[in-house]
This record gives structure tokens, C-alpha cells and sequence, in this order.
């Protein structure tokens, strides 16, 4: 069946040499691949563009082996089964898996995991009740774990993860900051989302914002930008604080990276500061993603995302959103 379908896929041609662009990326096109025993053919409804891709196109040894040249992009997808040759699995599931920057993909069955398109949009699972969602919810409820009255910041407040973050904090009683880039966000954030405040980083004065919107000191930061964001924020913080790093996007994942300005807080105010990667943390999963889906289906977690239409226009996408211009998850609608 395979042999009489076509597969658009999108490669990384060459690496950037310091900011990334759509030149970074190639589209081919190939007769989609046969599913072997055991594997499964799916068609590709959406595609993930994520800040942990940038990392990953730079040939440095990390956390996860770099992006290969010339191979298909490897991001999280969201699709039908066309092709089983697993038995947990038959055309017309809905499934979600690392598939990449393509039209088709065939997967492991083992690597793939069956989700509920009628109680959830199907690109949710990719967002909130996916990998994001999963990250906000360990780094808060397990790393941070925030208490009633506390005062929590996050950054990239109006992102995929940011997002989810605030509003599991403020669930749990704490008083939330996000940072966000613009007034469009910051509004997103306060009004939608239901922060207690939003800082525009873009307004250029992070100390005199900080201290207006944290009087009181901070006791839990979760980190996705780094550089004088988290400079500003650590100024601020209250003793035995806890900070949950989970990104750097902020330096652009570059080798060089911009060094934390006054470290001596973290000693002086005996600050737990943890970095994690949540595939690392895979016992996890079970109990967040189905924490994440029922706050979602109830009305209880708001969630947004930016979608561009059109496999050809990923990198663009990709591009955009780490330069911020996404609300919410950032995906590509491919068919």
C-alpha cells in the first residue's frame, strides 16, 4: 500500500552558524516506507516545532545525540494509523509519536501511544496533554511544588509549557508572575490565562518590574529563557527559593552561554536549583498525562496554540517561534 504514496519530508541541510533559518532545511520527496512486523505506518495530521529542536542542530554533544544531516527532522507528530502490522494498533487510530518533518512515518508500535481525538483535539496531545504538558507539570507539582501564598515565576509565560505551568501553580494556591514578550502576551497571560501579573521583558526593565510585582520576594522560578531574565528574577528570591530549569531559549542554546550574573544568591539564600529533562523522568507520564487531559476536557486548564498551515511551511514556523511569535503550543497543520 505504501509503495503507492508519496512522502514529503523535510531534512536538515546544513547547521546554523548561529541563528537559525528556513536555508537550515530541505523538503524531498520519497515513496513512503513499508511498515515491517511489528512497525506502523501513519499519516501525519500535525507536526511539533519545539525550543529543544535549535539544541539539536548544532553537531555538540548534549543531552540527546544532534540532529543528523540530511535525515528527516526528528519532532513529535500526531496522526492516523494507515498501516498496521502491530496488533495493539489498526487504520484509523489516532496516535501520537516521534515522526518528524513529514507526511507519513513508520514507527516501532512500542514507541507510539494511542490517544482519544473525541475527548481531546488532536493536536491537544501534542501540547498540554503531551510532552509540554508533562514537562509543566513535573518541573511544578514535583520540582518546585509551590504552596499557598507562595510567589512563583515563570518565564516564557504565553508558550506551550510556560503556559500550563502558571495555571498549575495558581491551582495550587500560589501567587503567579509570568514574563512574556509584548503587551498582546502579557494581557494573554493575565486575562486568559489568569496570572496574577505579567512582566514585558521587552520594555526593558526587568529589575524596577520585579521588585513591583514580587514586594514580598520570590520562592519558586521555573526557568525556560535564561540570561537576564533569570538574572532579574533571582534578585528577588527568598530564602531555601526553588528554581526548576527547564530551558535556556533565551541564549539560544549556544555553546557560549550568557553566565548567571550574581551566583552568590544561591548560596546566601540556600536555593534548590534543579535542572531537568523530562525524558529522563518516564514513571512520570502515566499520572501527568492523565492529570493534564481531565483538567483539560473540564474546563479547569486553558490552553492555546498557534498553527500554521502546510508541511512546506515548518520552517518557518519553526523560526518564528523561536523568535516568540507563538501563542501557545506552535504545531503545523501537515494534511
Amino acid at each position: 500500500m505504501a509503495t503507492n504514496m508519496q512522502n514529503r519530508r523535510i531534512v536538515l541541510a546544513n547547521r546554523p552558524k548561529d541563528t537559525a533559518s528556513v536555508d537550515n532545511f530541505r523538503m524531498e520527496t520519497v515513496p513512503a516506507a513499508e511498515p515491517a512486523e511489528g512497525e506502523v505506518l501513519v499519516r501525519h495530521r500535525f507536526v511539533s516545532v519545539d525550543p529543544y529542536m535549535r539544541m539539536r542542530m548544532n553537531d555538540v554533544k548534549s543531552y540527546v545525540p544532534p540532529q543528523a544531516l540530511d535525515q528527516v527532522m526528528g519532532s513529535g507528530m500526531a496522526g492516523e494509523v494507515v498501516e498496521s502490522r502491530h496488533p495493539g494498533f489498526k487504520p484509523g487510530d489516532t496516535v501520537v509519536g516521534s515522526g518528524g518533518w513529514q507526511d507519513f512515518s513508520v514507527l516501532n508500535g512500542k514507541l507510539l501511544r494511542k490517544v482519544d481525538a473525541m475527548k481531546l483535539p488532536l493536536e491537544a496531545y501534542l501540547g498540554p496533554a503531551g510532552m509540554p504538558g508533562v514537562t509543566a507539570w513535573y518541573g511544578t507539582l514535583k520540582l518546585i511544588a509551590p504552596k499557598p501564598g507562595q510567589t512563583f515565576v515563570v518565564s516564557a509565560a504565553a508558550g506551550a509549557v510556560g503556559s500550563v505551568v502558571g495555571q498549575l501553580a495558581k491551582q495550587e494556591g500560589a501567587r503567579v508572575i509570568g514574563v512574556a514578550g509584548g503587551p498582546d502576551k502579557c494581557r494573554h497571560v493575565v486575562e486568559e490565562l489568569g496570572f496574577d501579573a505579567c512582566i514585558d521583558y521587552k520594555a526593558g526593565n526587568l529589575t524596577a518590574d520585579f521588585a513591583a510585582a514580587a514586594p514580598d520576594g520570590i520562592d519558586g522560578i521555573f526557568e525556560n529563557v535564561g540570561g537576564a531574565v533569570l538574572d532579574a528574577a533571582m534578585r528577588r528570591l527568598n530564602p531555601f527559593a526553588r528554581i526548576a530549569l527547564c530551558g535556556l531559549i533565551g541564549s539560544g542554546y549556544k555553546a557560549a552561554l550568557q553566565p548567571i550574573a550574581d551566583a552568590t544568591v544561591l548560596l546566601t539564600c540556600k536555593v534548590t536549583l534543579t535542572g531537568f529533562i523530562i525524558s529522563d523522568h518516564p514513571e512520570h507520564f502515566p499520572p501527568a498525562l492523565a492529570d493534564l487531559s481531565d483538567r483539560i476536557a473540564s474546563g479547569k486548564l486553558v490552553w492555546s496554540r498557534t498553527i500554521t498551515e502546510g508541511l512546506e511551511n515548518t520552517p518557518a514556523a519553526f523560526v518564528g517561534m523561536l523568535s516568540g511569535a507563538n501563542t501557545g503550543k506552535a504545531l503545523v497543520k501537515v494534511s
